[in-house]
């Protein structure tokens, strides 16, 4: 902690020695939100707003709201940098975000929506909208989601663990659960929540040993939940 004390210190006496300008604020608060400060750089970004409103500024202070959990000042501040900058994929991104974690799921999928609109090859947004029309069920929704995703990712093993859980979730495939999850699993050996669900796809198919042994691989790669199933469908 001692450098980095140093070093803030040495940045603030540097930066206090002469006018500040709105970039001046901005370029603090980039610092202070790298070094992970969220509530300097709120500070920092809101003097630079202050000064000279620009859709970056907003941006990023509305990824430093996030940060600290406050989802709908985050959203606030990403409609600021939309009305600022209409063609501004990642604010549409961000607050999808942060309204798919205040529960708003339909106004998460219109936002990553927009996203998309703006940049059809935009991974993470496809893999958000993906998560929230599984949460809207829209099952095969979100498995087309996270297939395009594949298609532009192939090794992303969250979509191959996602698409997963939405075929064994809705449609009761199974055996195309365990595919995707195997595919996570090759591309994470270390995915605990793959093997324990590879583990329920596999004990739905009757396979109790391989579920098992799946279950038995997760609780090493430390999710505890597993060992319960295991107590309760492998003893």
């Amino acid at each position: 902690m001692k450098p980095l004390f140093i070093l803030l210190l040495s940045f603030s006496a540097w930066f206090g020695g002469y006018s500040q300008s709105a970039e001046d604020y901005y370029n603090r608060g980039l610092f202070h939100l790298g070094l992970g400060i969220n509530q300097l750089a709120i500070e920092d970004f809101t003097k630079s707003i202050e000064i000279e409103p620009t859709s970056i500024a907003y941006f990023n202070r509305g990824v430093a709201k996030h940060k600290l959990s406050d989802y709908q000042g985050a959203a606030t501040d990403f409609t600021k940098a939309l009305e600022l900058n209409p063609k501004y994929a990642s604010a549409y991104l961000n607050r999808g975000k942060a309204k798919l974690l205040q529960l708003d799921y339909q106004g998460a999928v219109t936002d990553f929506t927009e996203a998309l609109e703006l940049d059809p090859e935009y991974a993470e947004a496809y893999l958000n909208r993906g998560n929230a029309k599984m949460l809207l069920e829209d099952f095969r929704g979100s498995i087309a989601d996270f297939t395009k995703l594949i298609e532009l990712d192939p090794k992303n093993a969250m979509a191959y663990e996602f698409r997963g859980i939405a075929r064994h979730n809705s449609l009761k495939d199974y055996r195309g659960a365990i595919e995707d999850y195997s595919k996570a699993i090759e591309i994470d050996p270390k995915n605990a929540i793959a093997f324990k669900s590879r583990g329920k796809a596999k004990f739905l198919l009757e396979d109790k040993n391989g579920a098992c042994l799946d279950w038995s691989r997760a609780g090493e790669l430390g999710d505890g939940s597993a060992y319960e199933l295991i107590r309760e469908y492998c003893n």
